[in-house]
């Protein structure tokens, strides 16, 4: 195995421990300080971007080794279809270890790459449930720690309020029926004097 490849697998090896980390069940406590390490430290910043960039290289490993693979395989194809009588059993050992070859480092990079998605979505998905239990924690702790005599001050006041619109409420319906009545008296003593004065009612002069 070359130093790339050799590189790569120790990158994959690296990625498996992380991931078995993360997953872990780990206590609340250390997981939480852990990830706050892992997503504040400028350290753990400046390795992530080296590992992004190695991740750059290693992308390119996968893109050859999969052109490798398929030629590899078109060879070995036509040798088989081309071949005619007995066959050199070297040249079958060299066309098998290539094609071996090819395929243990296509399937090396692109389980680096596949691990490497899933070991990043993980960890911010665990990094976004910490945050939510922080969050209800410190609702939690608030709600607690509020006084109830407050509490109670305010739904005092609260039906204070309430029982002032209702009587606003109230004020407005006995004004509004009185004003209905006096219409009506208005309109009764304005029938009356012009029947007795025998003039047609005109509500608007009037």
């Amino acid at each position: 195995m070359t130093v790339y490849y050799t590189l790569t697998f120790l990158l994959l090896a690296a990625e498996m421990v992380t991931f078995c980390v993360l997953v872990a069940p780990l206590p609340h406590i250390v997981r939480k300080k852990l990830f706050h390490f892992l997503s504040e430290s400028p350290i753990i910043a400046k390795l992530a971007y080296g590992i992004k960039i190695a991740f750059i290289f290693v992308a390119i490993l996968f893109v050859d080794a999969v052109q490798r693979m398929w030629r590899v395989t078109a060879e070995a194809d036509l040798a088989k279809s081309s071949g005619s009588g007995a066959q050199d059993v070297r040249a079958e050992t060299n066309m098998a270890a290539r094609k071996f070859y090819a395929q243990r480092n296509t399937y090396l990079t692109g389980f680096c790459l596949f691990l490497s998605l899933v070991l990043t979505r993980t960890f911010y998905i665990l990094l976004d449930l910490i945050h939510t239990q922080e969050e209800y924690a410190k609702l939690k702790n608030e709600t607690v720690k509020s006084p109830k005599g407050d509490q109670a001050k305010q739904i005092e006041e609260l039906r204070k309020q309430l029982a002032a619109a209702q009587e606003k409420v109230k004020d407005y319906d006995i004004l509004k029926k009185q004003a209905e009545q006096n219409a009506k008296e208005y309109d009764r003593l304005a029938t009356e004097l012009n029947a007795k004065t025998g003039n047609v009612s005109d509500k608007r002069k009037d």
